[in-house]
């Protein structure tokens, strides 16, 4: 008997559109008063990875330019959207 190991799929590995997914575009924003905001992507689960890791907390990411936007902490502007931060780094998005 043999055993065969298998490795969990990677976001280089794992298919960017399929018929039923679109494909994920360099530039993804959560907030639908952006022009970068496209719906069809969030209608399934959707993971970015930052420097070799997944985050949980991303509001907007580029690929092309390797930056991610995430809150930065509780801190609220006039209109009452979160504060965000610009972090630079590898940005890697795929489908969960």
């Amino acid at each position: 008997m043999t055993e065969t190991t298998t490795t969990p799929a990677t976001p280089a590995t794992t298919p960017a559109a399929t018929p039923d997914r679109p494909a994920l575009p360099d530039h993804l924003s959560i907030d639908p008063r952006s022009p970068h905001h496209v719906a069809q992507v969030f209608e399934h689960g959707i993971g970015i990875h930052f420097n070799e890791k997944e985050r949980f907390d991303v509001t907007e990411y580029c690929v092309s330019e390797g930056w991610i936007k995430v809150p930065a902490g509780k801190t609220l502007d006039r209109r009452g959207q979160p504060l965000t931060i610009k972090l630079k780094g590898k940005v890697a998005a795929f489908y969960k």
